[in-house]
């Protein structure tokens, strides 16, 4: 009974805090005030009209990748409406796959210079080839792979989350904006594949 009670806090804490940060990138579109990285980045760089289409395209595919990822995860819905899980699927793909390829450019220009950089454009990397490997999995029917690549591949997406927990808890203890970025740029999605691989390994999934 309390390790039931438990997975559904937690479930629920999980949802929320995947829609509440999906939903974020809204204050971007809200707001003409330089927020967030936008107030870390040069005048050169935000003048640029191939970087603010992959900022902006990052943001609101990110955004709706988050979204409609984490309902993924939920058995009740593949069970009683498997036709939305697909149609959310492939929502959750097509987001993903162009917030990935958003994200890696963006990862070329990050504040802070190569040690951030090699961290997001990993990140992304990661991403794209979790989310291509689940796609092609599902279309060959092999459920276990495609299941376990999904695991690898929302973890990689909720970055987005973990990177807006860790930040104000780095600055805090670092006193530095730029310091914090460096770091948070690997511990916003190292111990997310962490958790993604030990996931993987108890529900027994094969992602060979």
């Amino acid at each position: 009974m309390a390790s039931r009670v438990r997975n559904k806090v937690a479930w629920i804490v999980f949802a929320f805090l995947a829609i509440g940060i999906g939903l974020y990138p809204l204050l971007y579109f809200f707001t003409s005030e330089e927020i967030g990285l936008l107030a870390s980045k040069s005048a050169e760089l935000l003048s640029s009209k191939v970087w603010n289409m992959a900022f902006y395209g990052h943001i609101t595919f990110g955004g709706l990748a988050l979204l409609t990822g984490w309902s993924q995860f939920s058995q009740k819905l593949r069970s009683r409406n498997l036709t939305l899980h697909r149609n959310l699927g492939k929502i959750y793909v097509i987001a993903a796959l162009i917030g990935g390829i958003c994200g890696v450019y963006l990862g070329f220009f990050a504040t802070g210079g190569i040690i951030p950089a090699v961290g997001f454009i990993c990140l992304g990397i990661i991403w794209l080839y979790t989310t291509l490997r689940a796609y092609v999995a599902i279309r060959k029917k092999d459920l276990s792979l495609h299941q376990g690549m999904m695991i690898y591949s929302y973890a990689a997406c909720f970055a987005a989350v973990t990177l807006r927990i860790w930040m104000p808890l780095l600055i805090m203890a670092t006193g530095q904006f730029l310091v914090s970025y460096k770091i948070v740029a690997w511990l916003c999605w190292v111990p997310n594949m962490i958790f993604a691989f030990l996931w993987v390994r108890r529900k027994g999934l094969t992602i060979d």
